[in-house]
């Protein structure tokens, strides 16, 4: 049997199956993006369910696992040289995408224009819409200077804009469908639940409002997208 007990965090969240993969995670725009990549690449793995809570993402537990209390993270027991373990979203689903050889391209060229879009949801349109949440659902709603809304709100329709004008004339923002699509679309959607849709002039884009639709379509998608269940 596989052992994992090198890794501390499966002390608080124990592996029923050590010999598959480990999810650590909760279904946030950054969390189901590993969900997603893991039931399209077929991969076998069991979720556990970290909330966003401080007695979850700061005890020790998994602070060893990701010393930046951020979820996702995973373990592979079937990494390249042993067990691994993995945070930052974005790291995970390059190293998925790598291991199965699925989602990145076909070559060198197709592999760096999903890395470029896959860093641009990282760099920019996921910390930006994040931030415009923040100001306009959260804490910072009750903040009177309107300049923090105003500047991540232009933010956001400035990023839209680069989507809308990228999914002219094809399905998926980097030609194939790819790990890029995964990172991109959840955060998209995620307007939905900041009640920003209509802030940002959502209803009138063409290409977005067709591709976040056609995203969540895929089975794959529909079946990842509340894993782990936090119910």
């Amino acid at each position: 049997m596989t052992d994992l007990s090198d890794f501390p965090i499966t002390t608080r969240w124990p592996a029923k199956d050590p010999s598959v993969i480990q999810l650590f995670s909760y279904p946030t725009p950054n969390g189901v993006k590993i969900s997603i990549a893991l039931e399209e690449m077929g991969l076998a793995y069991e979720p556990h369910l970290v909330t966003l809570s401080d007695a979850d993402v700061k005890s020790d537990a998994f602070l060893s696992l990701n010393p930046n209390n951020k979820i996702p993270a995973i373990i592979d027991p079937n990494g390249p040289d042993g067990p691994i373990g993995i945070f930052e979203s974005g790291a995970i689903l390059l190293y998925l995408s790598e291991k199965t050889g699925r989602f990145i391209g076909n070559t060198a060229t197709q592999k760096a224009h999903i890395t470029q879009w896959l860093m641009f949801q990282m760099g920019g349109l996921g910390p930006m819409l994040g931030q415009m949440g923040f100001f306009y659902k959260f804490a910072g709603k009750d903040i009177p200077d309107d300049r923090p809304r105003e500047r991540y709100r232009d933010e956001a329709i400035r990023l839209l804009a680069v989507v809308e004008k990228q999914l002219d004339g094809q399905d998926w923002i980097a030609g194939e469908y790819s790990i890029a699509d995964m990172a991109i679309a959840p955060w998209i959607n995620a307007l939905e639940f900041y009640g920003t849709k209509d802030v940002v002039g959502y209803h009138d884009l063409k290409n977005v409002p067709a591709y976040v639709e056609r995203f969540f379509a895929r089975p794959a998608v529909d079946t990842a997208r509340r894993i782990p269940d936090p119910s």
